[in-house]
């Protein structure tokens, strides 16, 4: 066998080997394609992204605002958030905190307004399933329940 000879057959296995590599690569694309395809398939997902989804950079003053309303337990009013988060209350930072938390209060995320410039947690807001046992009573009459 020749160097001639050699070298042909090398070129015919490295062709054969191209030829393998490229089978495979189409074989890649349909699949990437067929999975594209599927997922147009699934329903888009909604604004409302469940609250684990969601992440605070640690240290900002949204992260901030959350952890004086986690530690307080109850919404406050943005003059009360910005003295905690050492903040100085001037009409300036009132609305770009207001603006701030607004975002996430209309994506209903993590934050919620409860009056007009104040924000409270979606996390601690409970829903009461039924009225108080004194709901409807004066005053008179709720002196007298015994409890």
């Amino acid at each position: 066998m020749g160097l001639k000879a050699k070298f042909e057959e090398r070129i015919k296995r490295k062709e054969l080997e191209i030829a393998e590599y490229e089978t495979k690569i189409r074989e890649a694309r349909s699949y990437l394609q067929a999975l594209q395809d599927s997922m147009k398939l699934l329903p888009k997902e909604s604004q409302n992204t469940p609250l684990g989804s969601v992440t605070l950079r640690a240290g900002s003053y949204t992260y901030k605002v959350y952890e004086y309303l986690k530690k307080i337990g109850k919404p406050a009013h943005i003059n009360d958030i910005l003295k905690m988060i050492g903040k100085d209350v001037t009409n300036t930072e009132k609305v770009n905190l207001a603006s701030t938390l607004g975002t996430y209060v209309r994506k209903k995320e993590i934050f919620t307004r409860t009056a007009p410039n104040t924000f409270g947690l979606i996390e601690l807001e409970t829903i009461a399933d039924e009225p108080p046992d004194d709901f409807g009573m004066d005053s008179k009459q709720k002196d007298d329940v015994p409890y």
